[in-house]
């Protein structure tokens, strides 16, 4: 399997993840110092607005660090939940509008990780995934609540779309597929009645290869993304 990184974006999003995270414990501490030494309340205004900055640095500290900062990183856990495929298959980092996308003999596969464990269930009635138990802190503040990651699959999708029609690569009848990658060990998924392909990253190999076997995708548009994607 070929691995096409943008090595320079990772190594720059994860150094703004290190210095905004290293900056909003500072603002925040500074925060907390005017607390305690404001006797008659004329520094409250500072106070708060120190406070509320240093969580928003910590906030966005913490998403770039998740992403791009903190080893093993998504692309990585996804690169070695996909080892051992065979060089039909590329997979990108990075490098086009899709965060991670994989193309070769299963087709095209935008790969959307999610790194929260506890139980992660789907809820076929209210159609919306379920998230218990995990660090209720990091949930809160550490930016590890589920969410919904039915509209980052519809978002990662429409960016697939965009790269086809600017590439100019037509792959008629078939068209891009999103998979949920729970790349977290502790994660207990039950995700069978998701409109969605859910797995374990444990099971992407298989599931790849699985889908290869059920209709292969032609070598001629293999080699258009090679072409036109690099």
């Amino acid at each position: 399997m070929r691995i096409i990184s943008n090595d320079k974006l990772i190594k720059r999003n994860g150094r703004i993840g290190n210095i905004t995270s290293l900056a909003s414990i500072v603002v925040l501490g500074a925060g907390m110092v005017l607390s305690f030494t404001d006797k008659d309340g004329s520094k409250i205004p500072y106070t708060f607005a120190a406070l509320i900055v240093g969580f928003l640095m910590f906030q966005v500290g913490n998403f770039f660090m998740s992403k791009w900062g903190k080893s093993p990183r998504p692309d990585e856990l996804i690169s070695s939940a996909l080892k051992g495929l065979d060089d039909k298959y590329t997979l990108y980092h990075y490098t086009t509008p899709v965060s991670h996308l994989l193309v070769g003999p299963s087709g095209v596969h935008c790969l959307v990780p999610l790194n929260q464990a506890g139980e992660i269930t789907y809820d076929e009635l209210r159609q919306r995934w379920k998230h218990k138990g995990g660090n209720f802190f990091m949930k809160t503040f550490g930016g590890e609540s589920l969410g919904r990651p039915e509209n980052e699959v519809r978002y990662t999708l429409g960016d697939a779309a965009k790269l086809l029609k600017d590439k100019s690569i037509s792959i008629d009848p078939f068209v891009p597929e999103a998979v949920l990658v729970f790349t977290n060990p502790k994660a207990e998924l039950s995700g069978e009645d998701s409109p969605v392909q859910a797995l374990q990253a444990a099971k992407l190999k298989e599931f790849i290869r699985k889908k290869a076997k059920e209709k292969l995708f032609p070598v001629n548009l293999i080699k258009q993304f090679e072409e036109k994607v690099g």
